[in-house]
């Protein structure tokens, strides 16, 4: 059924655009439509969210829904992936009444970056997008590693379109693999229920509409679109961790579990974050309970109230006031120093944490601002 809707979409498309004079557009096969339907769905549901409360100061503040007419802006590097996203997204924004750009990266991080840029600025004015944007950035040498540390200065120019073009989202094409590739890193990582849930669809700034689509699909989508994406050859790199997870252990499961290993990992991710939700809501809930402020202006939890709860519930519920009051996202290690203040509590003294100082004393754990 819906095959034969796309091919009468697509020969009404050809005719308007003979009658028009204009550029003939691509016959709608599978791979343009959903890719064109993951677009139009992830415009929708951002703008049916729920509008923020701005008197709630409580719990992490939710991603205010999409206002129409607003401008999203593609994160463009002119692979398959972003390619078929600044199309799809070329064509569907504006149908649902929304300004669509771009902005391109270059990271400078291989010979010839700044004309792969270019070349990518370039398609997504052919496509019609408008404004579009390129920035170079400086990738330092960090800590986090060289993925790491191109991510960090990726968003933050992401930050600084945003800013100067007050665009209401940026959107990035990472699929269905990418998810997949996400949780086994985090798993590998022993990092949490948070990692395992990958990447959020809407996080208020960043909206991903390809995380139910196959990366096959996007490079279906340039071959059928007559779109030259540009292959960086990072992708094949096996220096990278997340180069051998796509090219080694993903192939390697497929081959001792059978197929659709992908589909179950990202299914579980999305299973993860469903059930966060419901037990951020829950926890903050009981929090407020919980919660009240000193006289000097301390955020206080009740002790005895705490050491009632279930660890799980105890622990989510110091970080969400710590994220809430003062933006701060306490690690594993950290979250369980401070549970270590309720439940093996001998005389320490004031625990300092990065951004936050806690202190037990006279019945509360009182959390101050750490200058």
């Amino acid at each position: 059924m819906r095959l034969n809707g796309s091919s009468g979409e697509a020969a009404g498309e050809a005719a308007a655009g003979a009658a028009a004079g204009g550029p003939r557009r691509p016959r709608l096969t599978p791979p343009i439509a959903d890719a064109r339907r993951a677009v139009r769905e992830a415009l929708a549901a951002a703008a049916a969210l729920p509008a923020v409360d701005p008197d709630d100061h409580h719990g992490p503040a939710g991603p205010a829904p999409l206002a129409a007419g607003s401008l999203v802006l593609v994160g463009l590097s002119g692979g398959a992936d972003s390619l078929a996203l600044a199309a799809a997204t070329a064509f569907e924004a504006p149908r649902r009444g929304y300004r669509a750009g771009a902005i391109v990266v270059d990271h400078g991080l291989q010979p010839g970056s700044a004309e792969v840029a270019e070349t990518a600025a370039s398609q997504a004015r052919e496509l019609g997008l408008d404004p579009v944007l390129v920035e170079r950035v400086t990738v330092p040498e960090g800590a986090s590693g060289p993925e790491g540390e191109a991510r960090a200065a990726r968003h933050a120019a992401f930050d600084r379109a945003r800013a100067a073009t007050g665009a209401a989202r940026i959107l990035l094409a990472h699929t269905l693999d990418d998810q997949a590739e996400t949780v086994l890193l985090g798993l590998a990582r022993g990092s949490g229920p948070s990692s395992l849930q990958g990447m959020r669809p809407d996080t208020g700034t960043l909206l991903r509409p390809f995380l139910g689509l196959r990366r096959r699909t996007t490079r279906a989508f340039c071959a059928d679109s007559g779109l030259s994406p540009w292959d960086d050859p990072h992708n094949d790199d096996p220096a990278y961790a997340r180069v051998r997870v796509r090219t080694r252990l993903l192939p390697a499961l497929e081959d001792a579990l059978g197929p659709g290993v992908a589909e179950a990992l990202a299914r579980t991710a999305e299973q993860l974050r469903e059930d966060d939700d419901a037990l951020d809501g829950l926890a903050l809930e009981w929090a407020q309970e919980l919660v009240s402020q000193t006289e000097d202006g301390a955020v206080a939890l009740d002790v005895r109230g705490l050491a009632a709860d279930p660890a799980a519930l105890r622990q989510r519920i110091i970080r969400l006031v710590v994220s809430a009051e003062f933006g701060v996202s306490l690690s594993r290690a950290h979250t369980l120093a401070v549970a270590e203040l309720i439940t093996g509590w001998h005389g320490q003294g004031p625990l300092s944490l990065p951004g936050v100082r806690v202190v037990r004393q006279n019945g509360l754990l009182t959390f101050h601002p750490d200058s």
